[in-house]
């Protein structure tokens, strides 16, 4: 499946007073790694916005390994999990600058229809740039 990575660098209010990334950044960072997965196939998230489609989280996992650290230099690796339908999942691997895997994520969002707020199928659109994908 279609794999795009995205670098980090951890700043420092990335951090807890233990000095290593507080567990709640995490989603951001799973975020980020969907947002330019995205780009990487020519969609942005403003112009699905601007079409009058929303993807809302509806389900996230993540298993912590080893820390981050403030100034860390990180690596989101997001990973297509099936052709969408009315959902889009991603797996997600974080790794440290020398390979280790620091934490693996899974997320589910949902194609919705801004006006309605009712689920739609995943636009052709994007469909059409994953062609040969799946």
């Amino acid at each position: 499946m279609k794999t795009y990575e995205t670098r980090i660098r951890i700043r420092y209010g990335e951090t807890d007073q233990m000095g290593v990334v507080y567990h709640g950044n995490y989603a951001q960072f799973l975020e980020m790694g969907r947002v330019e997965w995205l780009r990487n196939i020519g969609v942005s998230y403003r112009s699905m916005e601007e079409s009058g489609i929303m993807l809302p989280v509806i389900s996230l996992h993540l298993d912590y390994k080893r820390p981050a650290r403030y100034d860390d230099l990180i690596t989101v690796s997001t990973t297509l999990k099936k052709r969408p339908g009315v959902k889009i999942e991603f797996d997600y691997k974080i790794y440290s600058e020398k390979g280790e895997i620091l934490t693996l994520g899974n997320t589910v969002l949902a194609f919705v229809d801004m006006k309605s707020g009712k689920p739609v199928k995943c636009p052709d659109y994007i469909l059409e740039k994953l062609k040969g994908e799946f």
